[in-house]
């Protein structure tokens, strides 16, 4: 447990922010498959209608110039011969398809679960770091700077692991569960047996192109006339339906697993607690749907 946390920490320090995107270089990306940086990058050239701009793209000179100026581990790129390449959330995840090799998929899935968990805690937190002095957006790409970020969100204790909320405390709830609602980037799937047009509410602040599936009874309120309205002004909404699950579960792109005590039609009528899982659990849920 000690040796994967210390491997997400790593990977903590070596995401960077370049033209606007979290990005994994070449080299680091590399060292964690365990091949060289020459043999990656000849994969994604044998490969590259896998990867279009939106999944990789080389840095230019100035690019280049100032991650050498900021990140002192990477002073070695003075002396490379070209520029390096970045790869996005999406590239990482086809680089192990095309690496074929255990190493790439098992790091694979921990360098998704740091994307996952920064985009999470960027998104989230915007307003936090609007508040916050002398942290500029420049200063992503540098360790230290990037040290100082997991710093506040200890200070500011944004990854819980579990809350309470009690009777009465309604705006607290929503304010919550819309948090995690809003940290998706591409997928919510929600199982919970009773859900109405309030539930469709708290969902329309989702992200513009994130699908969303619901798992609920066949009793449920809601119908395919109130799933077409939401999916007018809200693409996409999937409804379906099960009878084999009593709890309630949010999962967040697929990594990040949520166990809920309340239906979220009724968050905050009563005490009720939330907890984080190990979201490996999400294929098994779903399997057993």
């Amino acid at each position: 447990m000690s040796q994967e946390i210390s491997i997400e920490k790593k990977i903590e320090s070596e995401i960077l922010v370049i033209r606007g995107q979290q990005v994994m270089l070449d080299r680091d990306l590399a060292e964690l498959y365990g091949v060289e940086t020459k043999r990656l990058n000849e994969q994604v050239r044998r490969n590259i209608e896998r990867f279009p701009k939106d999944f990789c793209f080389q840095l230019n000179d100035a690019e280049t110039k100032e991650l050498v100026a900021n990140c002192d581990r990477l002073n070695i790129l003075k002396h490379s011969s070209s520029n390096p390449y970045a790869f996005t959330e999406q590239g990482v995840a086809m680089l192990a398809s095309v690496l074929k090799s255990d190493v790439a998929v098992v790091a694979s899935i921990v360098i998704m679960r740091v994307f996952v968990a920064m985009r999470r805690f960027l998104q989230v937190n915007a307003g936090l770091f609007q508040r916050l002095e002398n942290i500029e957006k420049h200063q992503f790409v540098s360790d230290r700077r990037i040290d100082e970020l997991f710093d506040k969100m200890d200070q500011y204790k944004i990854e819980e692991r579990q809350g309470i909320f009690f009777q009465g405390q309604i705006f607290d709830a929503y304010a919550k569960f819309e948090s995690f609602i809003q940290s998706a980037g591409h997928e919510i799937i929600l199982i919970d047996n009773y859900v109405d047009l309030s539930v469709l509410e708290r969902l329309a602040k989702k992200g513009k192109y994130v699908k969303v599936t619901i798992y609920t009874d066949p009793k449920t309120k809601l119908n395919g006339q109130d799933v077409d309205k939401f999916n007018e002004q809200y693409p996409l909404l999937t409804l379906k339906y099960t009878t084999k699950v009593h709890d309630r579960f949010l999962m967040i792109d697929n990594g990040a697993l949520y166990h809920i005590g309340a239906s979220l039609k009724d968050l905050g009528k009563k005490c009720f607690a939330f907890e984080v899982l190990d979201p490996s659990w999400i294929k098994e849920i779903l399997k057993n749907l």
